[in-house]
């Protein structure tokens, strides 16, 4: 335990010193291959020779300024979003994280009801879902185990089971639905292309907005920019944070419905400074081009027959594969077996992720290198051995 810290963590006992590509050295020298990518916030893995060089070569001109003052790159990486995500006539605001882009979403939607004249203010997330640990992302989180001892909330976030049965929830107090298409900590649940364009339609003929929470699911993570761009969605507002600026902390909200916020209403001391902005449309310029050139498709394809052998070959141990992209899960038949996992993995030098209860979840970096993707495979399946 810390002297200084909040003891809020529960970190495994090894400490990363340096990094390249998707392999970590602790202070031994000992290398670990990354499956996690900082918990797909890497997109570009560890020491990125452009990226560094996007950096420096800002650090030295100038790092933050305030947006008391016009900063270019914000427009330059809001412009490049908004192309990439098919959008012509969106904006957006830029913060620090991904619980600040949801936040900002949320007071968003109520400052429309407000515009619009509605008096109603219930938005409607699914439960099992995350979108921050902020008090009121955490009470848009359908998980009461991670709400316990911060009650009370503020009363306007509504439950739905699933998709379907967010249509049993819609009502006059109904302003926005916030999903996230694939949930991240809620066990890499990829939901029914057919029912949320079906439910897309819907919200849209009822008046009500259509949040979707981008922040682990964006750039390329899922093989395409967006879930959204995946699922063939048009959101009305659309959240970001994590990959977007490789590693540097920045969240982004982007919207159709403009005219809305006024001068003053919203605002950040840090967001979207000329740092993290110039990183980001760095990061997005390098990821374009893998894009175009099948790069990030190799890539999935590669990881995903990886992770489709490890699934058939142990199934004594996992029920079911799931995600989508570079965003993968495998169930485990006995969730006591996580923690366990977890420790034998790390004792195997492969850093992965759990999600839920009982998902081992997989964020690799977009460039994670096919030497790197035999070898963490390799010492994957000698940690399953062990747990077995």
């Amino acid at each position: 335990m810390s002297k200084h810290l909040l003891d809020i963590y529960n970190p495994f006992k090894v400490e990363f010193l340096y990094a390249k590509g998707s392999t970590l050295f602790d202070k031994k020298g000992k290398d670990y291959i990354d499956f996690t990518s900082g918990i797909g916030v890497n997109c570009l893995g560890h020491g990125n020779k452009k990226l560094v060089k996007t950096i420096a070569n800002q650090a030295k001109k100038i790092i933050h300024v305030s947006n008391i003052y016009p900063i270019k790159t914000q427009e330059e990486c809001a412009k490049k979003v908004a192309l990439l995500s098919g959008y012509k006539n969106m904006q957006g605001f830029f913060c620090n994280s991904g619980a600040e882009a949801n936040e900002t979403a949320i007071k968003f939607i109520r400052k429309y009801a407000k515009c619009k004249g509605i008096k109603k203010h219930n938005i409607i997330t699914l439960e099992n879902s995350f979108h921050g640990r902020t008090l009121a992302t955490l009470n848009a989180t359908g998980q009461k185990d991670k709400q316990l001892g911060f009650e009370p909330f503020p009363n306007e976030f509504i439950y739905a089971k699933d998709v379907q049965d967010i249509k049993n929830k819609i009502d006059k107090n109904s302003v926005a639905v916030m999903l996230e298409l694939i949930q991240g900590e809620g066990g890499i649940k990829a939901f029914d292309k057919k029912e949320l364009q079906t439910l897309n339609q819907y919200l849209q003929e009822k008046g009500v907005l259509f949040v979707i929470d981008e922040i682990q699911t964006g750039v390329y993570r899922t093989g395409e920019f967006l879930a959204s761009n995946f699922f063939e969605l048009k959101p009305d507002i659309i959240t970001m944070a994590k990959g977007l600026a490789g590693g540097l902390p920045i969240g982004l909200m982007m919207t159709k419905k403009i005219n809305i916020f006024e001068k003053g209403d919203h605002g950040s001391t840090f967001g979207g400074n000329p740092l993290c902005t110039t990183t980001a449309v760095e990061v997005l310029t390098i990821l374009e081009k893998k894009y175009r050139t099948k790069k990030i498709a190799n890539t999935i394809c590669l990881f995903q027959k990886k992770l489709e052998k490890i699934f058939k070959t142990n199934n004594e141990l996992f029920s079911s594969k799931s995600g989508v992209g570079l965003m993968l899960g495998l169930k485990l038949k006995e969730e006591e077996k996580l923690q366990s996992l977890l420790e034998v993995c790390l004792k195997n030098q492969v850093l992965v992720l759990k999600s839920g209860k009982d998902i081992i979840r997989f964020l690799p970096a977009l460039n994670i290198s096919r030497k790197e993707i035999n070898l963490g495979f390799k010492r994957f399946q000698k940690a399953l051995d062990e747990l077995k």
